[in-house]
């Protein structure tokens, strides 16, 4: 017996040692590329078995799953230049994106006061100009290149602020966030149709430096998405995306709890798709193992479960932030170096198939992820570890990850991925772990059937 465990066991670490078919089974349930990481991340995994899973399907007709589910962030209105904005553009469209999601920061627009849309902050250089030029100009070369928009509102000005304001905290008073909202939606009526209300209003900075108020947000959507609606009643008005994060201290909150919160406040009637984030973080996009304390891509399907039990079953959730981190191996002169995980730039890019796979094939809910990020205008942030999520460098060079998507597109296979029966991961173990327990039958077998016959000839 202790013969056939050691043969058995030699056998599987040669398996995880050169990926063959164990470690293909357990790289679809862990998400862990190392051995002794899968081993561990396989525990972890048939501990799920033991808690209640979410409950995910709904059985009932989704709304908003656009045609096109590839999206990307965009930073366009840092270019100074308008042909960088359009070759941004250009880059987006050739590999085959469908959406950019593109911050309208309010303190960019409505600078120096309320009502006031000119910007006077470099007089001597260019005097008095239109805050909207800029934007316009994005919106232009959206239409030009049949890319869809969301545009995401958020960061206020300095005027808006309550003493001792920061740059991320909600306004002193919401309705000046809710008029804002309301301009740029009559402003771009019939050009950009979906609109993002803030962003991770669950966390500091962007709630501020005082505690996290699932009330006041819930206050500034459900007004906001009130003023939209009444200006363009064909518009998707998107709830912030929650922050993945277990943190109760004040001025981080509990996104599973934070939703719910919101629910029991009203919110239901107030925006028409969930957004959400998923970062892979520390492991690949076939990480199932579900745990509520664990932040990894499959993290979304418990703020489904949440919004079936509140009966938003029959709307979906879009991603608006996703990705690998590729930093460089040193981390030197670099800040926060793991915060956001570590891959190299061949994981990250071989990750975005997968991941994108996976979503369309098993989450029937899911309707379009923007991944993070295109490209900054300049590498001033490369001290930063958020820096490296770049798709394109500053100087327009493609990273393999850029051409990883334009591959993925491109191809069109993607087209059938939504059909689960053929490419869902259920459908791959059945095929999978039959194989592998046959073949250890076979060893265990065959290492009792030598032992027998040395023993019977002795």
């Amino acid at each position: 017996m202790m013969i056939t465990g050691v043969v058995l066991l030699a056998a599987l670490w040669l398996d995880l040692s050169n990926r063959g078919m164990v470690w293909d089974v357990l790289w679809n349930v862990t998400g862990e590329t190392e051995p002794a990481a899968q081993l561990l991340g396989a525990t972890q995994y048939a501990a799920t078995y033991t808690r209640v899973a979410p409950q995910t399907a709904g059985n009932v007709e989704i709304q908003y799953l656009p045609e096109n589910p590839f999206g990307v962030n965009t930073f366009l209105e840092q270019e100074v230049f308008p042909e960088k904005r359009e070759r941004q553009l250009q880059m987006i469209s050739d590999a085959g994106f469908g959406w950019i999601r593109q911050e309208f920061p309010w303190e960019d627009i409505e600078i120096h006061g309320r009502g006031d849309f000119m910007d006077r902050r470099n007089m001597d250089a260019v005097g008095e100009i239109s805050a909207w030029d800029k934007y316009d100009n994005i919106v232009d070369l959206a239409t030009q290149y049949d890319i869809d928009m969301i545009a995401r509102l958020s960061n206020p000005p300095a005027w808006s602020q309550p003493p001792n304001w920061t740059r991320l905290g909600p306004p002193a008073d919401i309705q000046d966030y809710v008029n804002f909202a309301a301009t740029v939606a009559e402003r771009y009526q019939g050009r950009i149709k979906y609109y993002q209300i803030w962003n991770e209003p669950n966390i500091y900075p962007e709630w501020g430096t005082g505690s996290v108020d699932p009330a006041g947000y819930a206050d500034m959507l459900c007004r906001t998405y009130d003023a939209i609606k009444a200006v363009d009643p064909e518009s998707v008005v998107l709830m912030a995306a929650l922050a993945p994060t277990i943190e109760l201290s004040g001025r981080d909150a509990y996104d599973f709890l934070y939703l719910q919160r919101l629910y029991d406040y009203g919110v239901s009637d107030c925006f028409d798709v969930l957004s959400a984030q998923a970062y892979g973080l520390f492991s690949g996009p076939t990480d199932r193992r579900m745990r509520t304390v664990l932040a990894n891509f499959a993290r979304p399907q418990w703020l489904r479960d949440i919004m079936i039990n509140n009966g938003d079953a029959h709307k979906p959730i879009w991603i608006s932030e996703a990705g690998w981190n590729p930093v460089p191996a040193d981390p030197t002169g670099i800040a926060d170096y793991d915060r956001f995980g570590v891959v190299n730039m061949e994981q990250a890019a071989e990750f975005v198939p997968l991941a994108y796979q996976r979503a369309l094939s098993e989450w029937e809910w899911l309707g379009m992820i923007s991944y993070w990020f295109f490209k900054r205008a300049n590498d001033a942030e490369i001290n930063q570890s958020w820096y490296y999520f770049r798709l394109v460098n500053p100087d327009f060079t493609p990273t393999p990850i850029y051409d990883s998507f334009a591959t993925m597109i491109q191809s069109g296979e993607w087209q059938q991925w939504r059909d689960t029966e053929t490419y869902s991961w259920e459908r791959h173990a059945r095929a999978r772990v039959p194989i592998i327990l046959g073949g250890a039958w076979a060893i265990a077998l065959s290492v009792f059937v030598m032992v027998r016959g040395y023993v019977n000839r002795r």
